[in-house]
């Protein structure tokens, strides 16, 4: 049902895998703002579902994972309505956010575009809402899924448009509660790092030896510095160590893979 104060309806949709920690943090920022909560999930054994189910969450489950963009674009396809926000459950939409989104709900103004590219603001362990100069990226979240649709790619979850797609952006951001502790932190990424040496091996793209020496102090560079993670004291440090940690771990599965694939 279309919420006479809301005309133009709104599903939102969200992966996920054993979320209990914060899941119910993030399906209370939505009300009010979602007509619509899809959740799919890739097999919790966790309490997930169920506080899925008492926030009245549709509830599809696909195990195991098939990666970011195939679950992704499966959420896509469950959501009922063609306007869709997609948040992680790690991600909060903040009161100045929701407040935005529903304005351009009740006027039909969000039809001047066909997505909108959502900041997306990191929040350290010890911090309550992101920090002055806290890291933003901004991919589309808000979007028309009759117009653009997640990318197929098991690592880049990314939506894609045609040319002719109109994109516009929101002022206020997703607050991203990434961090649980460091040390889960980089077992995921650590993870994570097996996905994407398997997507550059099948893509047979160039590589360069020298990024196993360069390739972990430029990533930490770019995360103390541009990133201004030197401005936020021993957690910015600690942020910076595993995201190069991270990238340097990439390369070396990236490799190690195309070495196995040259020897086959």
């Amino acid at each position: 049902m279309v919420d006479p104060l809301n005309p133009v309806p709104l599903s939102v949709f969200l992966i996920t895998h054993n979320e209990a920690a914060r899941l119910e943090r993030t399906l209370q920022a939505l009300a009010g703002l979602a007509d619509e909560i899809v959740v799919v999930d890739s097999g919790s054994d966790d309490s997930t579902l169920d506080i899925a189910r008492a926030y009245g969450a549709k509830i599809v489950v696909n195990a195991p994972f098939p990666g970011y963009g195939p679950q992704k674009r499966l959420a896509e396809d469950a959501c009922a309505h063609d306007w869709v926000l997609n948040v992680d459950a790690d991600e909060v939409v903040c009161d100045a956010l929701r407040e935005e989104i529903a304005g351009l709900l009740r006027s039909g103004a969000i039809h001047a575009q066909d997505g909108y590219r959502v900041p997306i603001a990191d929040v350290l362990p010890g911090e309550r809402v992101p920090g002055r100069f806290a890291y933003k990226l901004s991919p589309v979240r808000l979007y028309r899924r009759s117009v653009g649709r997640y990318a197929s790619s098991t690592v880049h979850d990314r939506v894609r448009f045609p040319d002719h797609a109109r994109i516009g952006a929101v002022r206020h951001a997703l607050h991203h509660y990434s961090i649980e502790s460091f040390g889960k932190q980089i077992d995921k990424l650590l993870a994570y790092t097996r996905l994407q040496a398997q997507d550059y091996a099948a893509r047979e793209r160039p590589f360069s030896r020298m990024r196993l020496f360069t390739e972990f102090p430029v990533a930490f560079g770019k995360a103390y510095v541009l990133r201004r993670y030197a401005l936020r004291g021993l957690p910015g440090f600690l942020a910076a160590m595993n995201y190069a940690i991270f990238r340097h771990m990439r390369i070396v599965r990236i490799f190690e893979a195309l070495r196995r694939a040259a020897k086959d």
